[in-house]
């Protein structure tokens, strides 16, 4: 059996199971590899809105090219991925933006208790199984876990509050989402900073706080 099929080469569902201490246990197939320039975690965009230039694409195994059907009308997709070169799990972490220890659930850190990392990126177009995409802040060979279309009728949040980050002043933010030899540019049209983060429209989801 390969990765992310079964026998029969169709798609495998997520298995659940109990561990140590009766805890449940999850296992996930990916669907794909998202394969960009990045290699360097050091020299990889922080966020999406960092990531602007940045292109690349999402190659879906055979057996989940048909989940593919419909998803070209859509002009931004969500990645979900497994954060497969994240360090040990921490509950505290110092994010980019400061220099504070924050609850690793307020932050996007990558060393999280469940490594699953989140990504809206554009879409650019579908050839067959292989999806093209910009915005990429990903590391090549990353596992690909789901993707979801964004909807700007559902997913658009006219007034959010941004917790710790809205304090924070967006010049520094800037400077410390940029990595030297990143092949991405900043902020561009579309990507704004506002009340100390980054906003990236459509839908203006924070971009900030890894």
């Amino acid at each position: 059996m390969g990765p992310g099929g079964d026998s029969q080469g169709g798609p495998s569902p997520a298995v659940s199971s109990r561990g140590e201490k009766g805890t449940e246990v999850i296992t996930f197939h990916p669907i794909g590899v998202v394969r960009t320039g990045h290699t360097d975690p050091d020299r990889t965009p922080i966020q999406p809105a960092f990531a602007e230039g940045c292109a690349g694409r999402a190659e879906i195994l055979p057996q989940y090219a048909e989940g593919l059907c419909d998803l070209e009308g859509f002009s931004h997709v969500y990645l979900l991925y497994h954060l497969h070169r994240a360090g040990p799990a921490r509950l505290t972490v110092k994010p980019y933006l400061e220099d504070s220890e924050r609850g690793v659930f307020a932050t996007r850190a990558p060393c999280r208790p469940n490594p699953i990392g989140l990504s809206l990126v554009k879409l650019l177009r579908r050839e067959g199984r292989v999806l093209h995409l910009e915005g990429l802040d990903i590391l090549d060979g990353t596992p690909l876990l789901d993707i979801k279309p964004y909807s700007g009728r559902f997913d658009r949040i006219e007034a959010s509050r941004d917790g710790w980050q809205e304090g924070l002043d967006d010049a520094d933010a800037l400077r410390r989402g940029r990595r030297e030899g990143q092949g991405g540019r900043g902020p561009g049209p579309g990507r704004k900073m506002r009340r100390g983060g980054m906003r990236s429209d459509p839908g203006g989801r924070s971009e900030s706080g890894r």
